[in-house]
């Protein structure tokens, strides 16, 4: 009689415990085999290996995206670039200009005034001041295009006198000096007309034989400025 209820207490006991492993085991494996962790993990690892791929290949695709958005970038910049060059380089002078215009030729006194007694020699000759005078006179009266013994010259073009030459672009050049403008005649010789410098220059023709003659011409043929303009200081406009 002891030994049945000793059964009939110990087998529900261990009905029960049996339960409670059982229902940690499935809380445990969620629904899954826990005797193939060992696969899972490798699945698991290959699965990440597959996404890592992916957003590698996307990182590719993206990066020459960008490669191709730089270049178009670059391009749109250097053509612009282009453009601006483009639209700057009559203005500046970097093309011929032909058209109708005036030559102005200065020319030193004759030999034979160095005679005169009491004559300082440089009275008698052209002087870089008197050529600057009369381009000046060329610009403001609204030349297109202005050149100095074939030389074109542009706003950074510098004029030296040495000695007896004058030396434009490194180059020493003797009279008779010719300038050559285009543009609107009439203009341009009454720019001359009303030039205060041109005029002490048409004084001392007078007075000690300097040599000026100013012609119209039908075509001139001016060529572009074929030196690289160069800038030794410059301050932007404010």
């Amino acid at each position: 009689m002891k030994r049945t209820q000793g059964w009939l207490v110990a087998v529900p006991a261990v009905a029960a415990a049996a339960g409670l492993l059982f229902a940690a085991s499935a809380f445990t494996a969620d629904g899954t085999d826990l005797r193939s962790t060992t696969t899972d993990l490798r699945t698991l690892v290959a699965d990440r290996a597959d996404e890592v791929e992916d957003l590698r290949a996307e990182l590719r695709e993206l990066q020459d995206e960008k490669a191709e958005l730089d270049e178009e970038i670059q391009d749109a910049e250097v053509e612009e670039a282009r453009t601006q060059v483009a639209q700057l380089e009559r203005p500046a002078g970097m093309l011929p200009v032909s058209g109708p215009g005036l030559v102005v030729t200065l020319d030193d006194a004759p030999p034979e005034r160095l005679d005169d007694p009491g004559v300082d020699v440089n009275l008698l000759v052209v002087h870089q001041q008197d050529i600057q005078a009369f381009v000046n006179a060329l610009w403001a009266a609204g030349a297109n295009a202005i050149s100095l013994q074939g030389q074109r010259l542009i706003s950074t073009t510098g004029i030296k006198c040495v000695g007896n030459t004058v030396v434009l672009e490194g180059v020493p050049y003797s009279p008779p000096y010719r300038i050559e403008a285009v543009g609107d005649i009439e203009a341009m010789r009454a720019g001359l007309e009303e030039s205060r410098s041109v005029q002490v220059y048409t004084d001392y023709v007078e007075a000690y034989g300097l040599g000026l003659d100013v012609d119209e011409s039908t075509q001139l043929d001016i060529p572009g400025y074929e030196v690289t303009p160069r800038l030794q200081w410059a301050e932007p406009i404010e």
